[in-house]
């Protein structure tokens, strides 16, 4: 049985479950958990972000690559929610991105909210399946395998 987890768990408790640091940290809030199942996490796209001094000045854009990324970020911490101690020292590591989809841009001022599921486990590999919407509206999915390997 794991520990019971208090929600939201704010930019600190992000940090003791992510080893990512900015500018890569791209999660800053966990609002709802479902132990072995589902995480929702929030992303808030700040026009301060360094990748929109080049994609695109004039007409900031979060790069697509950076939305599954995040996808990616909540689906460790989903994993590790749910593992606890069990995979302390460990890292995720993205292994595959399939059917990713665009639907619409992420831009400054934006909440990503990040949902993922976990569809499969098979020995240290996680596949989960991630939508990343804006106010409601679907920005981005994919399903995305990540290895998890002791640091």
């Amino acid at each position: 049985m794991t520990d019971q987890i208090t929600l939201p768990i704010l930019i600190d408790g992000v940090h003791k479950l992510l080893p990512h640091r900015y500018p890569f940290l791209l999660i800053d809030r966990v609002v709802e958990f479902e132990h072995g199942k589902r995480v929702v996490c929030w992303k808030n796209v700040s026009a301060n972000e360094e990748f929109f001094q080049g994609h695109f000045p004039g007409q900031p854009v979060m790069p697509g690559v950076l939305v599954i990324e995040a996808l990616a970020q909540a689906g460790g911490i989903l994993t590790h929610l749910t593992k606890g101690k069990n995979c302390e020292g460990n890292l995720s590591y993205l292994v595959k991105v399939d059917a990713a989809k665009f639907s619409r841009m992420v831009v400054p001022g934006d909440r990503l909210e990040l949902e993922v599921t976990i569809k499969r486990e098979i020995r240290n590999m996680t596949m989960y399946s991630g939508i990343a919407r804006v106010d409601g509206q679907q920005a981005a999915c994919a399903e995305i395998l990540c290895a998890e390997v002791p640091r």
